[in-house]
């Protein structure tokens, strides 16, 4: 099932900006925990950031004061905005949305970073 579908990921060149989406087909979108895990091929799944049905969010170090994680409850969506961009950013992005013991995962999307 497609309850998760992550978009906007695409090439950008170091230093660049990217922001991407994760549409959420429920009603219930709002009480749902929302996060961005990436992953590159040979690699341990890495969470990005995270952002609770509450507004706290959570942001790994490596993205910290780069990344920025929204959601918009009227629009069932979830977004990552990337700024300064680094090769090392270039992974597959998934969208993970988690209630209690329900857990849900997109099907990723691609953001490589290179001259």
């Amino acid at each position: 099932q497609g309850l998760l579908v992550e978009s906007g990921g695409g090439l950008v060149q170091p230093g660049g900006s990217l922001r991407l989406s994760c549409a959420v087909s429920t009603p219930t979108f709002s009480i749902y925990d929302m996060g961005w895990y990436r992953r590159a091929p040979g690699k341990q799944s890495e969470l990005v950031a995270t952002i609770r049905s509450n507004g706290t969010t959570y942001y790994a170090d490596s993205v910290k004061g780069r990344f920025t994680i929204s959601r918009d409850n009227d629009q069932n969506t979830v977004y990552l905005q990337m700024s300064s961009l680094t090769p090392e950013d270039t992974d597959a992005y998934y969208c993970n949305a988690t209630y209690g013991d329900k857990w849900h995962w997109g099907q990723g999307t691609q953001v490589t970073v290179s001259s």
